[in-house]
């Protein structure tokens, strides 16, 4: 009886190689921030990285072709007052990048065409609903201009960005930090870690948890979770003897896992990055000098492992390429950019092949930088999956539209920011500290303060009235009229 000793996989071969140091980018000041993100993130035109910045919070972003040394007056992304803990590209506009910092705020950036040729402290749009510092962002796969946060004041938000809107809320969920937040495929659902051990599926529009396992892993050290394409939802995290493990569940079933796996014993927060087209999970441990991959399959163990990349530096963060950004007649199925103390390295994975010719089992059609429906169809209910493309002649980018954001009426908002800032702000404004200190623009900053419970005034934005107070003077007076 013949017996399989090896388990056939046409991954089993992929080797890493990391690209020569012209091709690197170097004397980059990786930030220092004690946050478990990747502290990077890539698209076709751009890698943006976050660094250490005095005075507020700052990152670089460099067009992929702009390698070797970075001069240390190259312009930044410059517009938080605290540092920035986590980035992430818009998947449908390779321009647009949004950025949570210590400072509370969630802000959104559009980058020119050709890179930055200036430093940029105007955001497109500022979004403010958190009461502390925010850890992490990430877009929707499918909709347009959705945009998730969530803080460490355990509150997880959905904006609208085209209307700077917060639109649902997710309060009394979590009742610890969250550790991660990942969209599934189509943007359904949402599946959260949280530190108090227990890995929850969220759907977000009707504000209920659908799944949730308690020690989902048992160690104090944070865990990830993110979804799969078959719905599946793949954790790392630490036994309660400080071993790493990863596990495979069930959302409609999470009593129990599908497969566990423990690793090794060392302290590095695992970061998983997915590749829904292979069923490839690529493992990232900060402060490691190693990327581990493994394949998803149907067969037990459910969980394969396939090898492992090693260099010599530890990994203080790392940036994941989207498909559509690989080369395709290289057989390049991955490509990450390892973040050192000083330098941005690339590292690509390459399954080897003989034939020159577009390999169809390795690259089937991929998620596009195309949205399938707009944010206000997927508020109201809709869902959309992703557009696919064909990589068979290589991805040619398509021109970027900007982002407009269009100002909503008072109404509309489902609830109101919160009110301290604003206090502030008229305080500030009271004594003097604002510079434009008119007595009509201290009794209109007072009178907006009294005015905080009405609901009228729940869209109004502080920012705004501090750079144009006339314009805010003059609203308040037809308020006054209306009422």
């Amino acid at each position: 009886m013949f017996r399989r000793v090896v388990r056939a996989s046409k991954f089993r071969h992929v080797f890493g190689q990391a690209l020569k140091n012209d091709q690197c980018y170097d004397d980059i000041r990786v930030s220092r921030v004690t946050w478990d993100s990747s502290f990077c993130a890539v698209n076709p035109k751009f890698v943006a990285i976050i660094i250490e910045a005095s005075g507020g919070g700052a990152f670089l972003v460099l067009p992929l072709n702009k390698s070797g040394r970075i001069d240390k007056a190259y312009p930044t992304v410059c517009g938080h007052t605290g540092p920035v803990l986590d980035i992430d590209w818009c998947p449908h506009n390779d321009q647009v990048i949004a950025s949570g910092s210590e400072d509370c705020t969630v802000m959104v950036w559009q980058i020119p065409e050709n890179g930055l040729v200036t430093g940029l402290s105007e955001p497109v749009v500022a979004l403010e609903g958190h009461s502390k510092r925010v850890g992490i962002i990430t877009w929707h796969p499918t909709a347009r201009n959705v945009l998730l946060s969530a803080g460490c004041d355990n509150l997880i938000i959905i904006w609208n960005v085209g209307t700077g809107e917060a639109m649902i809320q997710l309060e009394d969920m979590h009742p610890d930090v969250i550790f991660s937040a990942c969209w599934n495929r189509n943007g359904s659902l949402i599946c959260t870690a949280c530190k108090d051990k227990t890995i929850r599926v969220i759907d977000p529009r009707k504000e209920e948890i659908v799944g949730e396992k308690e020690k989902a892993h048992e160690g104090a050290r944070p865990m990830r979770a993110i979804f799969l394409s078959d719905g599946n939802v793949f954790t790392t995290g630490f036994s309660r003897m400080s071993e790493r493990q990863l596990a495979l569940w069930n959302p409609q079933a999470m009593d129990e896992a599908i497969s566990v796996h423990e690793m090794d014993t060392s302290n590095g927060v695992l970061l998983p990055f997915y590749d829904p087209d292979t069923n490839v999970v690529y493992l990232c441990g900060k402060g490691d000098s190693s990327i581990r991959y493994f394949e998803i399959t149907d067969e037990a163990p459910f969980v394969h492992y396939l090898s492992t990349f090693t260099t010599k530096e530890p990994q203080r963060g790392m940036g994941y390429m989207p498909k559509r950004g690989l080369d395709v007649n290289k057989c390049e199925i991955a490509r990450f950019y390892k973040l050192h103390e000083r330098k941005c390295e690339p590292i690509i994975m390459t399954v080897p092949r003989k034939s020159d010719l577009f390999q169809d089992d390795l690259y089937p059609d991929t998620a596009g930088p195309d949205c399938a429906i707009e944010a206000e169809d997927w508020f109201e209910g809709k869902n959309g999956e992703p557009i696919l493309i064909s990589l068979k002649n290589g991805y040619v980018p398509g021109k970027n539209r900007d982002l407009k954001v269009k100002s909503p009426p008072p109404s509309c908002s489902r609830r109101a920011q919160p009110w301290p800032p604003l206090r502030s702000a008229a305080l500030a404004c009271n004594h003097g500290r604002l510079g434009c200190c008119s007595a009509a623009c201290r009794r209109t900053m007072l009178t907006l303060w009294g005015l905080r419970d009405t609901g009228a005034l729940h869209a109004c934005s502080v920012a705004c009235l501090q750079r144009s107070m006339p314009a805010g003077i003059e609203w308040m007076s037809g308020l006054k009229r209306h009422h």
